[in-house]
């Protein structure tokens, strides 16, 4: 072949070149995914949270003495991650269960967190600062799966850019802060919306797997057991073998808690020991939902000043009853969007801890209740639900910065 013909040899210049158009064009079919987009908007908000934590933490004093660290020392920007709960979740990954006979057990604390944080925290070393660094990488990721999760189911009702709102409110709602902190409400969340997504689409097995580790994660999870047998039920329709096989995985769904009832029970002797042991919180069932919205109103119509400013517990009792509230009046139109479904899963997790007749840890309970966020994500006009988003996000910033101080709104 004459010389001329010859191709001549790519320069640097030109395999930069290539490189960057090529890069140019991943990034650019990246920013049109809508799940690009979700894992991106996930990770901004919890590095921004955290950088927000850290100056409140630095700004404003302790409301009460700090009862841990998360290093050896205190430190105003890992601190930050730690509080109340966080504690009992780092015994149980540090030293596992122990049964207190009559007292508060950590047996209220269900496994599947506590145990992601002891295998993570043994694979990056062990020792005190690594568990929970790890309680804060298994909330973190599970938080970014549960919103790709969100925007996947929701996608099942909605258009697209209305899933992708969901996620916005699912992630400024004024307790979200609990999905990026040593707790497992990231988790149970991811739990949750992939078992409805799971008995939605007809992954059966994805629905039951799921579902079962929901129910091992946190006690309320079995109360989404009629919810997903109804959900089940209505994808299934007239197909026979759809149906045996949704009855099977919806069967297996309660065997997170099962398996860990018969833990405790050669704990303790009694299967249902972690029922005990949450009652030793203060915390009771079967009473009237409504007692403790009856007993805030009665104080805030007949005495609003003097409630708010010598009752020590007012103020946050206020921001739990007004999230209980508004999740109870949003069940209608939940059912009017997504479903009966997912009003009976509401109205289970409303009643279980509203029963209890306190207030106290019902915004956190009411973070995961997600079909609430397919509501608001289609709430109209525009101004409307533009006022929604800002008044979430800055009782977001009041609520993280009242939990960093310590704060009782756990």
């Amino acid at each position: 072949m004459p010389d001329d013909d010859r191709q001549p040899p790519p320069t640097a210049r030109t395999a930069v070149a290539l490189l960057f158009a090529r890069w140019s064009g991943f990034a650019r079919r990246a920013a049109r995914s809508a799940t690009f987009r979700i894992v991106a908007f996930s990770i901004a908000v919890r590095v921004f949270t955290a950088w927000m934590a850290f100056i409140v933490n630095v700004v404003f004093p302790l409301a009460q003495k700090q009862q841990f660290t998360v290093l050896d020392r205190t430190h105003l920007f890992w601190d930050t991650f730690a509080r109340y709960d966080s504690g009992w979740y780092f015994g149980i990954a540090r030293y596992g269960y122990e049964f207190v006979e009559g007292g508060r057990s950590n047996l209220a604390f269900f496994p599947v967190y506590p145990l992601l944080m002891r295998y993570v925290g043994l694979a990056l070393g062990g020792g005190r600062q690594n568990l929970y660094l790890a309680g804060i990488i298994i909330s973190w990721v599970a938080y970014v799966l549960a919103m790709v999760m969100l925007y996947r189911l929701g996608k099942t009702y909605l258009s697209g850019p209305s899933a992708e709102r969901a996620v916005v409110f699912a992630s400024v709602f004024p307790f979200a802060f609990f999905y990026g902190v040593v707790y497992s409400e990231a988790s149970f969340l991811l739990f949750t919306v992939t078992a409805f997504y799971g008995f939605r689409t007809k992954r059966w097995w994805l629905g039951a797997i799921a579902g079962a580790l929901a129910c091992a994660t946190r006690v309320n999870g079995i109360m989404a057991l009629p919810a997903l047998g109804l959900l089940a039920w209505q994808t299934a329709g007239h197909d026979v073998g759809a149906r045996r096989k949704a009855l099977a995985a919806v069967a297996l769904v309660p065997l997170g808690l099962v398996l860990y009832s018969g833990y405790v029970e050669t704990l303790s002797g009694s299967y249902f020991e972690w029922a005990h042991s949450i009652q030793r919180w203060n915390y009771s069932i079967a009473g009237s939902p409504f007692r403790a919205f009856a007993f805030l109103l009665s104080e805030l119509l007949a005495r609003p000043y003097e409630y708010m400013t010598t009752n020590p517990t007012a103020p946050y009792d206020v921001l739990h009853g007004l999230t209980g509230f508004a999740f109870i009046l949003s069940l209608p139109f939940v059912g009017r969007r997504v479903g009966g479904a997912y009003v009976v899963y509401m109205a289970l997790n409303l009643w279980l801890p509203l029963s209890s007749g306190v207030l106290e840890g019902v915004g956190r309970y009411c973070a995961v209740l997600f079909p609430f966020y397919f509501v608001m994500a289609t709430v109209r006009p525009f101004i409307l639900r533009a006022g929604l988003l800002a008044a979430s996000a800055a009782l977001y910033m009041l609520c993280l910065a009242l939990w960093v101080n310590l704060h009782p709104i756990f």
